[in-house]
């Protein structure tokens, strides 16, 4: 699979349609764990809130980044754009 940007550890996009009252963010980041894998942390929620987390474990960093990658481009489709 493609790597994202030369394999990016922090992305944080954003979907704002103020029609809507809509406010969203979503970040992914890539991290090392205790045991030698990767963490792959997923937030989102509403702009200007702490929102939700999820984190996934991943044996190595090419898996991580190829959910981290998959779930970028799963986000675009639904209009989330890079954050400035």
């Amino acid at each position: 699979m493609q790597q994202l940007e030369l394999f990016l550890e922090n992305i944080r996009i954003e979907r704002v349609d103020s029609e809507a009252n809509m406010y969203r963010f979503y970040r992914l980041r890539l991290m090392p764990d205790l045991f030698g894998g990767v963490s792959l942390l997923r937030e989102w929620g509403r702009i200007g809130t702490q929102g939700r987390h999820r984190i996934e474990l991943f044996a190595d960093a090419g898996s991580a980044a190829d959910a981290m990658i998959t779930l970028y481009r799963a986000k675009q489709k639904r209009g989330y754009r890079l954050a400035r």
